[in-house]
């Protein structure tokens, strides 16, 4: 006799700062938080949400982004007038987003791990020139060239070119990617692009450093630890 038992659907992880994102908006929406009405501070959305500042900022600007409150001064208030925007139930390009971030988990952080263990020393060498190359000023084309150069010469150091081979085609399709493109290219996301260049300057300098180290456990954190972030601000930051 089969046994019968209740059937569930796959747990969805969600970013604090999302929820925190989607209370508010529902206040706003509810009229709980009316028109010209300003927000609570920062510290006490803190409290009484029980979360860090930086999940209440990103959360904030999220609303920025999508016209909901505004900044006048130091404090923020509900629009007067709500913009009539129609969200779809999914995002597409986010869908397509994270499922590219998803294939880029799986081979990177084993490249990284692989790259430290095998990575000559005038690979290391060449990673760590890359990566100091970064900076915060830099403009987004010559970000996307530099980025792709860095991951490109981390898997060119993992020792095996059957790996390299099979993480070409996935360079191939992140950068060519339209979705990746519309993202990073709109208006709005600006601050956010920003973001994510000033916070990849920082984080490939971290991979390079644990492969110079030779430490394998810390480069594969690192890059997952990157690549989580970056997935973040493009998923859940970015319009």
């Amino acid at each position: 006799m089969t046994e019968s038992r209740p059937r569930f659907g796959p747990v969805v992880r969600r970013m604090v700062s999302v929820e925190v994102r989607d209370a508010l908006a529902g206040s706003i929406r509810s009229g709980f938080l009316t028109p010209g009405a300003r927000l609570p501070s920062e510290r006490a959305l803190c409290e009484e949400f029980g979360v860090a500042r930086t999940s209440v900022r990103e959360a904030v600007q999220s609303l920025v982004a999508l016209g909901q409150i505004h900044k006048q001064g130091n404090r923020f208030y509900v629009v007067e007038r709500l913009p009539e925007i129609t969200v779809p139930a999914a995002d597409e390009r986010k869908i397509r987003v994270r499922e590219l971030f998803e294939v880029r988990k799986v081979i990177e952080v084993a490249i990284a791990a692989r790259a430290a263990a095998r990575a000559d020393t005038a690979q290391v060498a060449q990673i760590a020139a890359v990566a100091a190359s970064f900076g915060p000023g830099m403009t987004l084309a010559e970000f996307r060239e530099q980025d792709r150069l860095f991951h490109w010469s981390i898997a060119g150091a993992c020792g095996n070119s059957a790996l390299q081979e099979l993480y070409g085609k996935v360079l191939d399709a992140v950068f060519a990617s339209e979705e990746f493109r519309g993202l990073l290219a709109a208006q709005g996301n600006a601050d956010a692009v920003r973001d994510v260049i000033r916070e990849s300057a920082q984080a490939h300098r971290s991979i390079a450093d644990a492969i110079a180290a030779r430490d394998i456990e810390q480069a594969a954190m690192a890059a997952e630890r990157h690549l989580t972030q970056v997935e973040h601000s493009m998923t859940d930051l970015m319009f």
